[in-house]
């Protein structure tokens, strides 16, 4: 599984971790990524998307 939403495109980001003396060392950012199953047509159709994806959905009514 690839870190990226099917929905939204969003995927991972790169960033440094600082520490208290300001040294700097690489890190990433992961989206929080869910399965999602809806009914789409009367078929099942499993999803992962991004937990930001599924707020919105919810927000505009396409899933409950």
């Amino acid at each position: 599984m690839t870190a990226r939403c099917e929905l939204t495109g969003k995927g991972k980001q790169y960033g440094n971790n600082v520490s208290f003396s300001l040294r700097r060392t690489n890190r990433v950012f992961k989206p929080n990524l869910q399965k999602k199953t809806f009914m789409v047509d009367g078929q099942k159709v499993t999803m992962v998307l991004s937990t930001s994806a599924i707020r919105t959905l919810k927000k505009k009514g396409v899933i409950a």
